[in-house]
């Protein structure tokens, strides 16, 4: 099984930005982690903090890989262009926050990715990211 994840805009600094919202491990340590997990799944790994990027990785997986985790991060709240990428393709999409984002600021209470992802998990810290490949498994 082939899973891609694939983290947005500001991402590339957890461990470093805002810890007591996002915790202090960098995404990378936690990828090792899942990487061990998961012996049998190939879980690749991307990360771009410009929209563009994001579509281009979903359309290059989004027809061959078994499943997709995004945290689109702010993008997830406005692009409209990521959300009608996912419902473009055939891949199965699991969109996660770290954070619980209904117990942040109101802009956050909304999705453009979320009508057309499996499921949307939140407010795990790191973990929502095994709880989505869970879910794709």
């Amino acid at each position: 099984m082939n899973i891609q994840i694939i983290n947005g805009p500001n991402l590339n600094l957890l461990g470093v930005r805002e810890k007591s919202i996002y915790g202090d491990a960098s995404f990378e340590s936690y990828l090792e982690q899942l990487v061990a997990r998961y012996p049998d799944v190939t879980i690749s790994y991307y990360q771009s903090n410009v929209e563009g990027e994001i579509i281009n990785k979903l359309h290059e997986v989004g027809f061959s890989f078994d499943g997709i985790v995004i945290n689109a991060g702010a993008y997830t709240h406005t692009s409209v262009a990521i959300g009608d990428a996912i419902a473009g393709i055939n891949t199965p999409v699991v969109e996660v926050h770290i954070s619980n984002v209904y117990k942040r600021e109101e802009f956050r209470h909304s999705s453009m990715l979320a009508k057309n992802c499996k499921g949307v998990i939140a407010g795990f810290g790191m973990d929502s990211y095994r709880l989505a490949i869970e879910s794709l498994l």
